[in-house]
Parts: C-alpha cells; structure tokens; sequence
C-alpha cells in the first residue's frame, strides 16, 4: 500500500548572514506528501470488473472511506447498507497496485451513470472544477439539517483550530496537508483525516461515519484547514452536518448552498473571532 509521506533529499538554502558573513546550502532529507491516483469502480455484482467511476488524486491511507465517502456525498449510495463490499484491488489485471477501490453495490442500487456532462476527475486541489455546471453538482440530501436544534458556544468553535492542529500528525511531517475534523458540540475531536485534497480528507471522514453507521451526523461539527468551497458544504449537508467551519474563506457559492441547506456556515475561524455566514442562531456568545 501506498505511503502517506515520502522522503526527498533537498538543497537547504539559508540566506540569512552567518556570523562569517557567509550564507549556508546544505543537502539535507525532507518529507512530502504523497499524492497518488485513486480510481473508484462501482456496479453491481457480476462477471467482470465494474466500471471506473472517478479518479481522484489522494494521499493514500484509509481508500475505503474515501470512496464510500466520495460515492455518499455524490447522491449515488445513500447509506452503508448500499454498499455490499469495498475492496482494494491488487494483481495482473490493476498493475498499480493499490491505486483502484472496487466497490459491489447491493442489487436495488441504481447503477452509477457517467454522464459526459458531469466530469468525474478531480484533482488534490478542486473537486468540483471539472464539473460542467452547478446544476449538475447541486445533489439533494436526505436529511433535514435545517431542523437540527443544535447550538455551539462560540469559545468553543474558536478553540476548534488548535486542537485540529495539534492532531495533525502528516502537516507535522510535510507542511503540504489538509485536514479535516468532526468534532462534537462540547469541542471533542471525534476522528480527523488528511490529504492533500480539502474534498478528500471531508470524503475520508464521512466514508468512515457512513462505516461505522454513524450517519446521519446531527449534532457535530466538522472543521476544514482550508477554504469552505460549495463542494464542501454540498458534502456537509449530504451528510446531516449542522455546522461546517473553516479556518479561511467560503465562497459565494458555498454560503448560497448553506442558506439553502440550513447548514450553519462559520469562515475566518481564527483566535478569537469567527464569521458566521448562514444559520447564526446556532452559534451563542
């Protein structure tokens, strides 16, 4: 299986002066993240392989959530119970080995359609660019988030960030991950998940809610390192999120989706100030 960081020897460069007046280069062993392709095929089960669904770019470590994550916030398996097995695949038939999900879904599914119209391919920095209009990503929950009575005091969202941070064990290694949080009301960090991509890390945490029957996730919080862009409040609200917060900037489109959704959106968390974008009654002082 593919590893999560990799090892580069770099050029150190330091240009500040030295007490020689010299400035220093020193060849010296430095961490990356590992990105990789992941392909996702789902169908039913039969002779043959099922089709490829999507490719994403992903730092690998925990696959099988990714994809019944990516499979779940798409609007094309509604729970666990869709699902009949997901595997790595491995052998002659997929040389890159450990770079393919196959997932079996149960006989009353629906088969995926690719249409041509609603690209697929996703790269680590944008899951939705491909996609041909906002029609064709707008896919309807089935939760009512709007109805969650849930309520965050504000201390607690600001003290959200630190304790991201401080369990962010591949940032520490890398520098280049994101990172992405389900916390419960009180501040308590449930399960956190990185990767390169801010869509895959959210996919990585709701594929591992949808395993563990934990869906749907009313009650939480769910904290991203980066921006909240309008895939990543689609994803929250696919999964019953009432709250979605960001330590940088949503989009426009991401709080029309959230007014829409009743999903309490809260971007710029930093220190000790907050804003809150959509469903503020949510969140006390």
């Amino acid at each position: 299986m593919g590893r999560a960081t990799d090892r580069r020897t770099v050029l150190r460069i330091d240009i500040s002066d030295s007490g020689a007046g010299m400035r220093a280069s020193v060849r010296r062993q430095d961490s990356l993240a590992a990105e990789e392709p992941l392909e996702i095929r789902a169908g039913v089960v039969g002779p043959g392989r099922r089709p490829p669904l999507a490719v994403t770019m992903r730092t690998p470590g925990h696959d099988l959530d990714l994809a019944i994550g990516f499979l779940l916030t798409e609007g094309l398996i509604r729970s666990a119970e869709d699902v009949v097995t997901a595997q790595l695949c491995a052998g002659a038939e997929t040389p890159n080995t450990y770079n393919v999900v196959d997932v079996v879904l149960a006989d009353d599914v629906p088969a995926p359609q690719v249409d041509p119209a609603r690209n697929f391919y996703t790269t680590s920095s944008c899951g939705v660019c491909g996609k041909a209009s906002i029609e064709a990503v707008r896919t309807r929950s089935r939760y009512d988030v709007a109805a969650d009575p849930l309520t965050v005091p504000a201390a607690v969202l600001a003290a959200l960030p630190d304790r991201l941070r401080a369990a962010q064990r591949g940032f520490d290694r890398t520098g280049g991950l994101h990172a992405a949080g389900l916390f419960t009301a009180d501040g308590e960090l449930v399960i956190l998940r990185e990767d390169v991509g801010r869509h895959n890390a959210v996919d990585k945490v709701i594929g591992w809610a949808a395993r563990e029957r934990r869906l749907p996730l009313r009650g939480q919080v769910l904290l991203v390192s980066g921006r909240a862009s309008f895939e990543l409040t689609q994803k929250a609200w696919m999964a019953g999120l009432p709250v979605l917060a960001a330590v940088s900037a949503p989009s426009t489109l991401a709080a029309d989706l959230a007014e829409e959704a009743g999903v309490t959106l809260v971007g710029f968390l930093r220190g000790s100030t907050m804003n809150v974008y959509t469903a503020p009654a949510r969140v006390t002082v």
